[in-house]
């Protein structure tokens, strides 16, 4: 999801507002997608803890308030204190929300 999200959806305001060049983008690729995927795994696993066997409806809430409330909350407030765009928590927070929710609907879809 996070290709997609900072490639073909939001690729040129997120790197505006964040301040990756091109040449940035041509290396570590590798590094990038692996570890993001690594860590994609440690989040649905806590999530999976949480969600438990609750169910799809249940999984689709917890996975949107752990991202809206958990993550892109704490983001705001990192955010802020470090002076970053509103574009940037925009688009960093939002990926959050739906990538929770998406976990959370697949979590709970699974029970």
């Amino acid at each position: 999801m996070g290709g997609l999200w900072y490639s073909l959806l939001f690729a040129r305001p997120w790197q505006r507002a964040a301040g990756v060049t091109d040449d940035q983008l041509k290396t570590g690729t590798a590094r990038v997608f692996l570890g993001s995927l690594i860590l994609a795994l440690v989040m649905a696993l806590s999530l999976a803890a949480f969600i438990g066997s609750n169910g799809l409806a249940f999984g689709v809430f917890a996975g949107f308030a752990a991202g809206a409330t958990f993550v892109a909350a704490a983001f705001g407030v990192n955010y802020l204190f470090e002076r970053r765009s509103p574009v940037l928590f925009l688009i960093n927070g939002s990926y959050n929300v739906v990538s929770f929710t998406t976990m959370g609907a697949i979590i709970g879809a699974l029970q």
